[in-house]
């Protein structure tokens, strides 16, 4: 549980970078502006998720240390700007990290909470990405998952293979590990060959 905790403030002070990359980009804000958008885009999913679920205090109010590693991430955005925007590739690999295994993480605490294990997937799937929908509404950009690529599908999958491992009593960090593999996987993959679900509508000729 120690590892697993120490991965949750890794990867959301990832989340807080992100978020404070992509407010730079679109606006050059001030030091509030740019921890404001890394902060939303670090808490967003998991926030949204406790109060779907009733869960309270939420985990950042309830753990202080959350908002230190937002903290971190933000004043590593600035430090480290040039090398990040270089990197854009690693950050890339460190995000889909994050919301492998945030949607673990989500769709675990989803079930302790007693809930449909298929509400559990979609909440797995929430803690995951809409940090970052919020980051993207918040900044004008349209959000990822409404773009083509593999995004919160590849967590909804993941979430489920959690589920049916957990089911058929596989080993709780074997499960975490193997699930949180396979959002990875398909992740990369499909931006790799520019995979992408079907369009709901079709363009007219």
């Amino acid at each position: 549980m120690q590892t697993q905790y120490i991965l949750e403030l890794i990867g959301t002070g990832f989340f807080a970078i992100s978020g404070a990359l992509a407010a730079n980009d679109k606006a050059q804000p001030d030091w509030f502006g740019a921890g404001f958008i890394g902060f939303i885009t670090a808490i967003g999913g998991g926030s949204l998720r406790d109060i779907l679920l009733g869960s309270y205090p939420l985990v950042w109010i309830h753990d202080i240390n959350f908002v230190f590693a937002i903290i971190l991430g933000v004043i590593m955005a600035s430090v480290f700007f040039k090398t990040l925007i270089k990197l854009r590739k690693a950050f890339f690999f460190f995000d889909t990290i994050g919301i492998a295994m945030f949607t673990i993480v989500g769709t675990e605490k989803a079930m302790s909470m007693g809930v449909n294990p298929i509400i559990a997937a979609i909440m797995g799937m929430f803690s995951a990405v809409m940090g970052g929908v919020i980051r993207d509404v918040l900044t004008n950009e349209i959000p990822v998952i409404f773009k083509k690529e593999i995004y919160a599908t590849a967590c909804l999958f993941g979430a489920i293979l959690y589920l049916c491992l957990e089911y058929l009593g596989c080993e709780r960090n074997l499960n975490f590990l193997v699930s949180a593999l396979l959002i990875i996987i398909i992740r990369i993959v499909a931006v790799k060959k520019n995979l992408s679900i079907p369009k709901f509508i079709k363009e007219r000729n």
